[in-house]
Order: C-alpha cells, then sequence, then structure tokens
C-alpha cells in the first residue's frame, strides 16, 4: 500500500491527499527549480519539470499540472514557497529561512 500525504491549502480550504513518491518528486524538482529561477510563473515551471522528467526519463503517471499545482498550493501554505505580490501572470519564490 502506498502511503499518502495530507497536502495543505494556503487559504485554509480542504486539500486532498496525495501519494508520497509523487509528493516528493514534484516538491524536489519545484523547490530545485525555484533555486536556480527565483520570480518563474507557474508555466516556466511546469515546463521546465516536465522537460526534466522526460530527459530523466522518470514515467509520471496522472495530469503532471494537476498535481503540481497541489503541491505548490501545499507549499505555500508551509510557506516554503510564496507568491510575488502585484505579478502578472503570478511568479513564485523560495521563503527565504
Amino acid at each position: 500500500m502506498e502511503q499518502k500525504v495530507q497536502l495543505k491549502h494556503p487559504q485554509g480550504k480542504k486539500a486532498i491527499s496525495i501519494d508520497k513518491d509523487k509528493y516528493e518528486l514534484l516538491k524536489k524538482q519545484l523547490t530545485k527549480f525555484l533555486t536556480d529561477h527565483s520570480g518563474a510563473t507557474f508555466a516556466a515551471i511546469s515546463k521546465a519539470i516536465s522537460k526534466e522528467l522526460t530527459v530523466k526519463k522518470i514515467k509520471f503517471e496522472g495530469s503532471l499540472d494537476w498535481y503540481l499545482e497541489w503541491v505548490k498550493l501545499d507549499l505555500e501554505a508551509r510557506q516554503i514557497i510564496s507568491r510575488v505580490p502585484k505579478t502578472t501572470p503570478q511568479k513564485y519564490l523560495l521563503t527565504a529561512g
């Protein structure tokens, strides 16, 4: 039986739980990307992570964007990443600390 991770939502809304392996993979990829590209849009993050998984031949089951959106929201709720105020489209960066 696969382990699940209960995600959090930055606005306190009901969140989902996803497979721990998917969560850890996307969390690692997202934080790694934002370490190198501070102030990136979701589209840029998604495109880079998709390319990285393809290059590393990592098969991802399900919708990458859907899972990535939830992991992004969870990392926001845990204050690991934050939104750059007044940016359109919305940009994200790692939280100092």
